[in-house]
């Protein structure tokens, strides 16, 4: 499993159509994470802010239609990340029949991540 992390009302917001983020189009690729600690470090570094539930996609990589490219981080990797890890890298929309699940990533009263929990 890949994951990738997503604001709970974008994921829902055209669910008759393949998840395409912003980044996408922005940078050619879907970012996402290779483990749940590396989930937990991009979202405590990139979406403190966020309002609303934050989800972890968890990704069937055998099961996308688009390529996925194991890369180092498009900047600096977020804190807390391992030394020399690899990002996968979805160059194309994800296809919804390649999300096995989804987790709720679990903040504090600061935004910081703090744990994933299973979601139905």
């Amino acid at each position: 499993m890949i994951y990738h992390v997503v604001a709970l009302d974008d994921w829902l917001a055209v669910p008759e159509r393949p998840y395409a983020p912003p980044t996408l189009a922005e940078e050619g690729f879907i970012h996402c994470s290779p483990d749940e600690a590396t989930t937990l470090a991009v979202a405590d570094a990139f979406y403190r802010d966020a309002v609303g539930p934050l989800m972890a996609l968890l990704i069937d990589e055998e099961l996308l239609e688009a390529p996925v490219r194991w890369e180092p981080a498009a900047g600096p990797a977020p804190a807390g990340t391992a030394p020399g890890v690899l990002f996968p890298h979805v160059y194309g929309h994800i296809n919804r029949t390649a999300v096995a699940g989804m987790m709720e990533v679990q903040r504090d009263e600061d935004g910081h991540a703090t744990g994933l929990a299973l979601w139905s």
